[in-house]
């Protein structure tokens, strides 16, 4: 993003976004964390940018001494052949006395040193890291309160922009109400993978962010941040617009196909043929010489392609003309918000017209708190619609017939067409169903249809009218249908 003159860029794109522009100039920010939350690698970034913008810039530690920042950057691969690297010993003052209080003494001999490195330096960014010595030189509140009131005044004369790192305190630190602005980096474990972070902005004095929980990763490289996905910033009018699922029958289904910019739900037991449908509307769009994009959360993509092809489906026709990609997701490597970031890119800079999760189980496994499946998808679904995006999302329903059939979420009314699939027994043979459950765009079909998959295909039968309890999976043979009239013995 384009940043404006008033504006330090943090050296992190999302986080810039964030921030409606980046740090804004000459004021003191905090930078607030726990050990291996991304502090300094953040610190480092943001000095970094200014130096390859040709600024003046200075690394002030305390805790971390220049063989420890090398090694950080070495870790990325970065250069620190622009940034002034300081370490600051704090018992570098001699033999300790006990007359005078050491916020008497050390701490004024402790800022008056760093200040002397600034005065030398002279830099348009300064990082600071960390306050916890001066915190426990001070001991007293006061004595803090005051060398860090000093600090913003002596900054706020020299128009540099000052990043202040700090460790949590279980009461809220007295920085908050000091500095232009608080930026807090999160740490979690959970029971299963690697360690979740997400970063927010606790306030910026005079300028717009935006607020909430964005998650962020560090690689090798440094930071990357996805920011929490705003439907309501990408607001736009979608013409209404049918089209084709390729299938005859199920267009009949739903009076006409699919409607670009809804979304639809694949809802039913695993071994209904819902994957299988999902590649249907993929390869139809491909057809049209639209791209569409495949997110596999539960099968390998192998199986996928080894499926479509048992039926008929050009699926890898299609992937080698890079009209259809999938990407293979690990739930327990990849977030909800860098997933969201991802779609996000694949729709703006990569023209994709189709979006599929398969499935929605796995995508759940992503979420920091399962309940908020539903928030994350009404988001996500505004925000595919309003780019006139078709989405497709299939969900696994847990056991066999409806009976038995377990649901741990339900986020049915968030999509535009719901298709219900069921298994039923007949006849001593197991047999799948379809029917179209809801259609917000237009009429739909009612009727519930026998389905099949061969090898030629996904084929619909007629409407199952001598049957009663198909989606109950027992259902009741009536031997007429359900008008009254009498078909023909078969």
């Amino acid at each position: 993003m384009s940043l404006s003159p008033n504006h330090a860029s943090s050296g992190i794109d999302g986080l810039d976004q964030i921030l409606n522009g980046g740090f804004y100039r000459g004021q003191l920010y905090l930078i607030r964390g726990n050990s291996g939350a991304g502090k300094t690698t953040l610190s480092l970034q943001f000095l970094m940018n200014g130096a390859d913008n040709g600024e003046k810039v200075l690394y002030l530690g305390t805790s971390e001494t220049t063989g420890d920042i090398h090694r950080v950057a070495d870790s990325h691969g970065w250069s620190l052949d622009n940034v002034v690297l300081y370490h600051h010993e704090v018992q570098e003052f001699g033999a300790e006395q006990t007359i005078l209080h050491p916020a008497e003494l050390e701490l004024p001999q402790t800022v008056s040193s760093l200040l002397s490195v600034v005065e030398d330096v002279a830099p348009t960014r300064l990082v600071i890291d960390s306050l916890a010595e001066i915190r426990v030189l001070a001991r007293d509140e006061l004595w803090y309160r005051r060398q860090l009131m000093m600090l913003k005044q002596y900054f706020a004369s020299r128009h540099c922009t000052v990043l202040l790192v700090e460790i949590p305190l279980d009461e809220q630190s007295m920085l908050d109400s000091i500095v232009s602005g608080v930026v807090e980096l999160e740490q979690a474990t959970p029971l299963y993978g690697p360690d979740r972070r997400r970063l927010r902005v606790n306030k910026v004095r005079g300028q717009d962010f935006t607020s909430g929980y964005h998650d962020y990763k560090i690689r090798r490289g440094g930071i990357d941040v996805f920011p929490r996905l705003i439907a309501a910033e990408h607001r736009q009018t979608v013409a209404f617009q049918q089209i084709t699922t390729g299938l005859a029958a199920i267009d009949a289904m739903l009076a006409g196909g699919l409607v670009r910019g809804t979304s639809t739900l694949l809802l039913g037991p695993s071994g209904t043929g819902k994957s299988l449908l999902a590649t249907q509307f993929a390869v139809a769009a491909a057809a049209r010489g639209e791209r569409s994009l495949f997110y596999v959360f539960d099968e390998r993509v192998q199986t996928l392609l080894q499926r479509a092809e048992g039926v008929g489906l050009p699926l890898r026709h299609y992937l080698d003309r890079d009209l259809i990609r999938i990407r293979q997701v690990d739930p327990a490597e990849l977030t909800s918000g860098e997933l969201n970031h991802l779609m996000k890119i694949a729709v703006e800079h990569d023209g994709v017209r189709m979006l599929i999760i398969d499935s929605l189980n796995g995508y759940g496994y992503a979420m920091p708190e399962e309940r908020m499946l539903g928030v994350y998808l009404h988001e996500l679904g505004s925000y595919l619609n309003q780019q006139a995006v078709t989405s497709v999302f299939t969900m696994t329903q847990h056991g066999l017939v409806s009976e038995h059939i377990e649901q741990t979420f339900d986020i049915s009314y968030v999509a535009d067409i719901v298709f219900l699939f069921r298994h039923f027994e007949f006849a001593g043979e197991v047999h799948k169903a379809l029917s179209v459950y809801k259609n917000r765009s237009s009429a739909h079909e009612t009727a519930i249809r026998e389905l099949r998959i061969d090898a030629g295909g996904i084929h619909l039968g007629e409407p199952l009218r001598r049957f009663q309890g198909i989606l109950g999976g027992s259902p009741t043979f009536l031997g007429h249908d359900l008008d009254g009239h009498h078909p023909d013995a078969e």
